[in-house]
Order: structure tokens, then C-alpha cells, then sequence
């Protein structure tokens, strides 16, 4: 029998990365599996029992090949001719974080509860956050790869 995990069972943890020298795809990747709950044992997909993301160091994020200034990010106004395009330099002179928060949005299944799942991720500019009283556990991106998991 399928074990689902209720409302008054989760319990949060908090994560710190440095976002130093990452690479936007792979950094987004483990941001969503972890804001999600993928990395849990008790994963429930109508659940949100994901972990809290402290992302620092976002200015020093990287892009492999020419994707920083080719990159081309589409959205509708609605309205006939209302195409805008953009790319993650014109980002990234607004807002630094805006370019991962994005990635990672659209890594997560649409809804409401992908909206509440965001709201798990904190990006800063530089290596101070205001979630220090949290103790978060630091994830080191450089010795991840594709066959290891984040597990409690």
C-alpha cells in the first residue's frame, strides 16, 4: 500500500548554495528537485514537503557557450504583435536572480502549488543571507554530479 505523507508530517529543512562558478541548467535541476521534495524519501506529488534554497554568490552564475548572450527568452502580451524577446545579459543587468528563479519555474509543474513551491527558493547577490539563524545545511555543487542525490 501507497504510504502518502499528510499535512501535519512534513518538516522543512534549509539548504545553502554557492551559486559560484555553477552552471545555470545544473544548479536548476537540484534546486528543483530539492524545493519539490524529490530528494525525499516520502515524496508526494499533491504535497508540498519540499525543502527550503538559500542560493548565494548569484552574480558569479555561469552559462556554457554562447547561451549568456544568445539565449533568446519569448513571452506574449496578448495582444497581435505583442511578442517580446530578451536575453539572460539583459536579465542579469536588472536582476541577477531573476535568470535561475526562472529556470528553475519551469522545471516545476504548472499550478498554484508550483507557485508555493517557488516561494522555497531565496536568491542573494554575494555570500550574506538573512536565513543564517535557520542553520542550513551547504550543498557543495562542484562535487555533485548526475548519479549522486541530496538525501536527509
Amino acid at each position: 500500500m501507497t504510504k502518502f505523507v499528510k499535512k501535519d508530517e512534513i518538516n522543512s529543512n534549509w539548504y545553502e548554495i554557492d551559486a559560484a562558478d555553477a552552471v545555470v541548467g545544473r544548479l536548476a535541476t537540484i534546486i528543483s528537485k530539492i524545493i519539490r521534495g524529490k530528494n525525499k524519501t516520502n515524496y508526494t506529488p499533491h504535497m508540498d514537503n519540499g525543502d527550503f534554497v538559500v542560493v548565494k554568490n548569484i552574480e558569479k552564475i555561469k552559462f556554457t557557450g554562447k547561451k549568456f548572450t544568445n539565449k533568446k527568452y519569448y513571452k506574449h502580451t496578448g495582444h497581435p504583435g505583442g511578442i517580446k524577446e530578451t536575453t539572460p545579459e539583459k536579465i542579469s543587468e536588472k536582476k541577477p536572480g531573476d535568470v535561475l528563479k526562472l529556470a528553475v519555474r519551469r522545471m516545476l509543474p504548472g499550478g498554484a502549488l508550483a507557485k508555493k513551491q517557488l516561494s522555497k527558493l531565496k536568491i542573494y547577490i554575494g555570500k550574506d543571507h538573512p536565513h543564517s539563524s535557520q542553520s542550513p545545511k551547504v550543498i557543495d555543487i562542484n562535487k555533485l554530479n548526475s548519479k549522486n542525490h541530496i538525501r536527509n
